[in-house]
């Protein structure tokens, strides 16, 4: 009984490390959502052209360098020298504020006043470019991301072992380190929309485009910082999943595990996101454990979509979500 308990413990601590990364990639859906009324389907691909850039850039890597080669018949890849990692994040976070203003000069601006649907199928257009663009500037193998973050469960605590009842657990150091570091950027991106005039800006414009527009806010200033908003969280997202599985197109496909976290916690609310993805991450890993053997496993593939549709059902706005009456 101890053994199950102290296992039941280490699945619920990994699942709370698990649901700290699922809500950091949720929270650029709500950065977007709030300030826009955009889903930016995306994020998954934003974060996955960060750490891609990451990597080139760490490694001096020539962008585009097939397609010069294959160009102009040189055999050129790399510039001959690495670059420091907390450099290249400096300069990746460049390269995603670029971006940034590139979506909202050329794509977002002319669809201004556009239907939901229209600037979701703009984000879906976006998502399937980026992808390409990051194919063609680093290629498409796998690439080893090392920022230096600690990694493997023989660096904390007496080799990261809980011991309790006489038994153990493991904790791979790099959840933790991630699960700390998610909790920062959670903490700073709250304290920036509550406290700071750009902050308050970009709730003003999340509730009224046009009354923001006549007390002299910004709205292309505001999008903009939006969007690199978003591309931060994009690149520390990367940086993490990244690092732990390594830097692939499937990378990608985070997204999806965010989207039941939103319908949990609602798309436009911060806390939300952050309390749908610890109730994601945990109940996964303990539906997992308890009934996982029961039903031949592999139910982390599925649960969470399965708990996201009861609560579109019961509860369409999510825990935190605004409920919206329209009237005819």
């Amino acid at each position: 009984m101890p053994e199950q308990l102290v296992f039941a413990m280490e699945v619920i601590l990994n699942g709370l490390m698990a649901g700290v990364l699922y809500a950091l990639v949720a929270l650029g859906f709500v950065l977007i959502y709030k300030a826009s009324g955009i889903f930016n389907y995306a994020q998954g691909v934003m974060a996955l052209f960060a750490a891609m850039t990451l990597v080139g850039i760490m490694n001096g890597q020539v962008p585009f360098a097939h397609l010069i080669n294959a160009t102009f018949g040189t055999h050129i890849h790399y510039f001959g020298w690495n670059v420091p990692a907390l450099f290249a994040i400096i300069l990746t976070m460049g390269v995603m504020v670029l971006l940034a203003w590139c979506v909202q000069r050329f794509v977002m601006r002319h669809l201004v006043g556009q239907e939901p649907i229209i600037l979701f199928m703009a984000t879906i257009g976006l998502a399937y470019f980026l992808e390409g663009v990051a194919d063609l500037m680093w290629g498409s193998e796998i690439k080893k991301l090392d920022v230096g973050l600690p990694q493997g469960i023989n660096l904390w605590l007496d080799e990261t072992t809980f011991n309790i009842f006489d038994y153990g657990f493991f904790i791979d150091n790099l959840d933790i380190v991630a699960t700390i570091i998610a909790a920062l950027l959670v903490a700073a991106l709250v304290a920036f929309s509550q406290y700071t005039k750009q902050g308050r800006a970009m709730r003003a414009v999340a509730d009224d485009h046009q009354a923001a527009l006549s007390v002299g806010i910004s709205l292309n200033f505001i999008w903009v910082m939006v969007w690199s908003v978003a591309g931060f969280v994009a690149l520390v997202a990367g940086i993490m999943w990244g690092t732990k599985s390594g830097v692939q197109f499937s990378l990608s496909l985070i997204a999806l595990k965010a989207l039941p976290v939103l319908m949990l916690g609602g798309f436009t609310s911060i806390p939300g996101a952050i309390v749908g993805g610890l109730i994601i991450g945990v109940g996964e890993k303990l539906f997992e454990f308890a009934i996982g053997p029961l039903v031949g496993g592999a139910t982390e593939n599925w649960f969470a979509y399965v708990l996201a549709l009861i609560f579109l059902v019961f509860r369409p706005q999510g825990l935190f979500g605004e409920k919206i009456i329209e009237r005819v």
